[in-house]
């Protein structure tokens, strides 16, 4: 019996924890080289356009990783991927700070390696999370995410830190990344092991992970998340914009409605699986993306600061639960898991990357305040695809991969 029981309470228990550590350190990385890119743009003599090409180093990297990713976690796991990225994430880190000192051309490579080994990453700890979520048998993969939030404001926090103290760009991001490089190791030996997932899936497929790019349901889902990842990207990139440039807000007040936005989302992670549990999936969906647009739209058209922030914190909450749930919805059949949130995470992401340039565009003609309306319509999108996100039965799973074998 013990040979073929599941992971034990304590097993799961120690990799929900090591699962926290992942997105944590994730989010931590990140906002440490975010903290540090005015300085490297300062050193480097980089203009707005010069600094954009340089970061695209790191989209590009992120781009070719992600519909990989799927490939690498099936064959590999979650946590040799999660590890092995983790080291090729630091190498790219440390290799950016000694950019800071020596040229461009080695900043670009290590974003390059920076964002490739955070979007193999990004898919194995999401993985390993719906797996998690799946043995625990209840919702937790947005606290998860709110782990990735606690990272990016701890970050930022030593980042400031570090400018404040005047600690120069490479010593600061080399220590990071020795910290990223023996840390997340070391922190998912504490995953699922891999033989608990292998009887989880009694009836594992031997098909290409390629093959998730031709499910229906898995491109849906992939939809979904792009609508939503948009709506927190938008807030994240140009909220503070907006409330400067529409309502003449001072900057305090404008990183101050920042803050709320990202406050209320971090909230909405923490707290929403409770309300998942209760209510569901699909009707906590859609009842995010509809208090996202009511609060989207109290803050371009309500012509009062005060009432604006209120407004923010609305959407924050909204837009807190769709990218988790979207990964959740991934992950749903553990025997195909690895490719389809690989596939979900490629379309979403490509949110992030296009968001910014689109809301900047329409800000040039409309305003930025005004250019935000841009988001209600890919909202009504994501309500009215929800049920895409519905959690799939035992006999759902068969159907699906049998309907992906046929394509």
């Amino acid at each position: 019996m013990s040979e073929h029981a599941g992971p034990t309470a304590e097993q799961i228990q120690r990799a929900k924890m090591a699962v926290y550590a992942a997105f944590i350190a994730s989010g931590f990385a990140f906002a440490n080289w975010a903290a540090r890119i005015p300085q490297v743009r300062d050193k480097l003599h980089l203009d707005p356009g010069e600094l954009g090409l340089v970061l695209l180093a790191a989209a590009i990297g992120s781009i070719i990783a992600l519909p990989l990713a799927g490939m690498v976690v099936t064959r590999f796991g979650a946590a040799r991927a999660v590890a092995v990225m983790s080291l090729i994430l630091s190498v790219g880190l440390a290799l950016t700070a000694i950019g800071y000192e020596i040229g461009i051309g080695a900043v670009v490579i290590g974003l390059f390696l920076f964002g490739f080994g955070n979007g193999t990453w990004d898919v194995a700890m999401n993985v390993e999370g719906g797996a998690v979520e799946q043995h625990l048998q209840r919702s937790i993969m947005p606290r998860f995410h709110g782990g990735w939030s606690i990272g990016t404001f701890a970050g930022a926090l030593v980042g400031s830190l570090m400018n404040a103290v005047h600690v120069s760009v490479t010593p600061h991001l080399l220590g990071v990344a020795v910290v990223i490089a023996i840390g997340v190791p070391l922190a998912v030996r504490g995953f699922v092991p891999a033989r608990h997932h292998a009887e989880a899936q009694p009836e594992k497929s031997t098909r290409h992970p390629l093959k998730a790019w031709t499910e229906p349901r898995t491109l849906l889902v992939g939809l979904f998340v792009l609508c939503m990842a948009f709506t927190e990207g938008t807030g994240n990139d140009w909220l503070a914009v907006a409330m400067v440039d529409g309502y003449h807000a001072k900057a305090a007040v404008g990183s101050f409605t920042f803050a709320v936005f990202v406050g209320a989302m971090t909230l909405g992670r923490w707290f929403g699986p409770a309300f998942i549990d209760k209510y569901g999936r699909v009707v906590m969906l859609r009842a995010c993306a509809l208090l996202a647009l009511i609060g989207l739209a109290i803050v371009v058209f309500s012509g009062v600061l005060a009432v604006a922030i209120v407004g923010a914190l609305l959407w924050g909450l909204g837009a807190s639960l769709g990218f988790p749930l979207g990964m959740s919805a991934a992950g749903d059949d553990p025997r195909h898991a690895a490719a389809r949130v690989s596939v979900v995470a490629s379309i979403g992401y490509t949110a992030f990357l296009g968001g910014p340039p689109l809301i900047g565009f329409l800000g040039d003609h409309f305003g930025v305040l005004d250019s935000l309306t841009a988001v209600v319509a890919l909202l009504a999108v994501a309500a009215l695809i929800a049920d895409a996100c519905r959690p799939l039965r035992q006999d759902d799973t068969r159907e699906t991969a049998e309907l992906a074998t046929e394509s």
